[in-house]
């Protein structure tokens, strides 16, 4: 349905005077005066709009306010004729106040008076001879039954035939327009506030962290297929989420539906995988979006393009569970069902460094800020640190179990963002551990159930002040990080809970389940 407008649209042209105009007029408006006139000298358009508008002008015009008419005019092109009638009219009621003066300087030393002397030197000569006399002349001023009343009116028509009449602030309503019928369109995120230059919503930060308290967006995925990974980008203007059926998708948070301003989901060229998507990873400049699928496949896209700037089709031999950037972007980490750790050039596609030592497969990993360090965790029930130089894992340690025969696989660790020595290690599990990097426990957190309380997924605030548990029994767990008290729980879903994930700058969380619905939340 919007086809034949969209075509109707790409056909209409704008003129390049009528775009300097929208600018003279915003200058004029927000008496920008210097660059008006800069402006104006430099393409040689002129505004040909009258502040206060028409009425106020030709109302100038015919009570003779000339301060006002010429600083009028000033902004306007007017032809040589009209031009010079207004300087006649001007000149001869100086002559008529006895301002012989400025009526001399008007005639003698204004371009538009030396224009009438060109191209009408009888009349010229006849201000010349007015301008000489002891005594006004009235019969010479105004010939032919003329007045002075009648001669102003004949020139507040001639003048006003040459002013535009605008509405005020007309360059900004035209942006305001395009941007809401893009809006409209989907082909620009949605809400009330848009950085124009930057082409984006400007980022609402919460500066004091919340628990959410409510739902606040629904996705819907197909019937077959629901979400099994999802991430925000560290600016927070992207929210991607990668699906059992291999769609690699990214969605305007604040609305739920899909990003149409991005061309290539807009004409349905999606970012996909042969098999369902296990993980993703945003690099730190919010450019690039990693994702690793069930084939072993790992995949770089460029988000803004929807382009695939590195496939590597044999990341590892099973599925890639876990991914993330190094600092600059240029090496690619990943974990994997194989076991394995592995470090790969973007550039290359090639295996840099390979660590093993899980004896099962790895559910989650990262980089230090250093980048000298990769924190793992496995379904084997451990956590690793290893030392990227060596390959060596220098430190493992085992969360603490009721049962010590158990292997609690380990599904999610985070570095604490107030504390970097400090690690968040959540087991399959109803408690979750805070740690330093030797596994030394230094606070415990508890669902409160000994059966059905198991945590499936956690994330941290981006400050650090909450953690988020997300249980086999679908609630959401809200622990205070100061107290490490429980503060609230919160129903999900019907379906198993899948995975969690917390935007960069706003209190707002993302759970999706395995009935194909995904839902944010936050506090009101």
């Amino acid at each position: 349905l919007l086809s034949s407008p969209l075509r109707e649209m790409s056909e209409i042209e704008v003129e390049a005077p009528d775009i300097i105009r929208l600018i003279l007029q915003f200058c004029a408006e927000n008496n920008l005066n210097k660059t008006l006139q800069t402006l104006q000298d430099e393409s040689r358009v002129s505004l040909n709009t009258v502040e206060g508008g028409l009425d106020s002008f030709v109302l100038a015009v015919q009570q003779g306010n000339w301060d006002h008419v010429l600083r009028a005019v000033s902004r306007i092109s007017l032809p040589t004729d009209k031009l010079t009638l207004l300087y006649d009219q001007i000149c001869v009621e100086m002559i008529e106040l006895r301002e012989i003066e400025l009526a001399r300087s008007l005639l003698r030393e204004t371009t538009a008076m030396e224009l009438l002397k060109q191209s009408n030197p009888t009349r010229y000569m006849k201000l010349e001879a007015l301008l000489g006399k002891t005594f006004f002349d009235v019969r010479e001023a105004y010939p032919d039954g003329s007045t002075k009343e009648k001669r102003r009116q004949l020139l507040a028509q001639a003048l006003s035939s040459e002013v535009q009449v605008v509405p005020p602030a007309r360059l900004l309503t035209l942006l305001n327009q395009a941007v809401k019928w893009q809006q409209y369109i989907g082909t620009l995120p949605s809400g009330n506030r848009f950085d124009m230059f930057r082409g984006q919503a400007p980022m609402l930060v919460d500066t004091v962290e919340k628990c959410p308290t409510e739902h606040y967006r629904t996705i819907k995925f197909g019937s077959k297929s629901h979400a099994e990974v999802s991430a925000f980008s560290p600016d927070g203007q992207y929210f991607a989420t990668g699906s059992v059926d291999g769609f690699l998708e990214v969605w305007d948070h604040e609305t739920g539906r899909l990003r149409k301003d991005l061309k290539y989901q807009e004409q349905d060229h999606m970012m996909m995988h042969d098999e369902s998507i296990l993980c993703l990873s945003f690099s730190r400049d919010s450019d690039m979006l990693m994702s690793g699928s069930n084939d072993g496949m790992l995949k770089v896209w460029k988000v803004q393009t929807g382009q695939c700037l590195r496939r590597i089709e044999k990341a590892h031999t099973l599925g890639v569970t876990a991914c993330c950037f190094a600092k600059d972007s240029s090496q690619l980490l990943s974990g994997s069902f194989d076991s394995s750790i592995r470090i790969h050039g973007l550039k290359s596609g090639k295996v840099l460094k390979e660590f093993r030592g899980h004896k099962s497969y790895v559910n989650d990993l990262m980089f230090t800020p250093d980048n000298l360090r990769i924190l793992s965790g496995s379904a084997d029930g451990t956590v690793k640190i290893w030392d990227v130089k060596s390959m060596d894992a220098v430190s493992s340690f085992r969360p603490p179990s009721l049962n010590p025969a158990q292997e609690l696989s380990v599904v999610s660790i985070a570095l604490s963002p107030k504390h970097p020595d400090q690690l968040l290690v959540c087991p399959r599990a109803p408690t979750v551990f805070i740690t330093n990097l030797a596994g030394k426990i230094i606070k415990t957190m508890n669902s409160g159930k000994r059966q059905g309380g198991d945590f499936v997924a956690a994330c941290l605030s981006p400050k650090g002040e909450w953690l988020y548990c997300v249980g086999e029994d679908h609630l959401l767990y809200c622990f205070n990080m100061e107290t490490s008290k429980l503060e609230q729980t919160m129903w999900l879903s019907d379906a198993d809970v899948v995975g969690i994930c917390h935007h960069p700058h706003r209190n707002l969380v993302a759970t999706y389940a395995t009935d194909g619905v995904l839902k944010t939340w936050v506090c009101k």
